[in-house]
C-alpha cells in the first residue's frame, strides 16, 4: 500500500467541484487523486493511504454516509470531511454521522478556501 503523508482523496461527481479542491490543496503543497463515484473511490482506498478523504453527499452510485461507512471499513483512522449543498451542518444525518465519528467535519457547498483548510487542521488535530 502506497503511503503519503500528504496524500488527499476527493470524492465529488462534479468535475469542476474535484478542480476546486485539488487547486485549494495545491497551492498549500497537498497532493491528491479524485474519484468521481464511490466505487471508484473504494477501489483508491484499496492501494493508497490517505490523509483525510473529502466526500460529496450524493454520488451516482452510493449516498456519501455510506460510502463513509465503508471507507471506515478499509481505514478505520481516516479522517472523513462530507461537503455538499444537499445536506446542512445541522440536519439529523450530519449531526449524528459527526456524534459517531463516522465523518470528521461538515461542509456546505459554496465553500471557501478556508473552510476547507480549517477542516484538515481539525482532522490532524483530532
Amino acid at each position: 500500500m502506497n503511503e503519503k503523508k500528504d496524500l488527499f482523496l476527493i470524492v465529488d461527481d462534479e468535475p469542476d467541484m474535484c478542480w476546486a479542491l485539488e487547486h485549494i490543496l495545491k497551492k498549500n503543497a497537498f497532493l491528491s487523486k479524485r474519484a468521481l463515484t464511490g466505487q471508484e473511490a473504494l477501489n483508491l482506498m484499496k492501494v493508497d493511504r490517505f490523509r483525510l478523504a473529502f466526500l460529496d453527499a450524493k454520488l451516482p452510485d452510493m449516498e456519501g454516509l455510506d460510502l463513509a461507512r465503508r471507507i471506515r471499513k478499509l481505514d478505520p483512522a481516516v479522517p472523513i470531511v462530507m461537503i455538499s449543498g444537499y445536506f446542512y451542518r445541522d440536519d439529523d444525518a450530519i449531526q449524528k454521522a459527526v456524534a459517531e465519528g463516522l465523518i470528521s467535519s461538515f461542509i456546505g457547498k459554496p465553500f471557501d478556501h478556508d473552510e476547507i483548510l480549517k477542516a484538515i487542521e481539525i482532522a490532524n488535530s483530532s
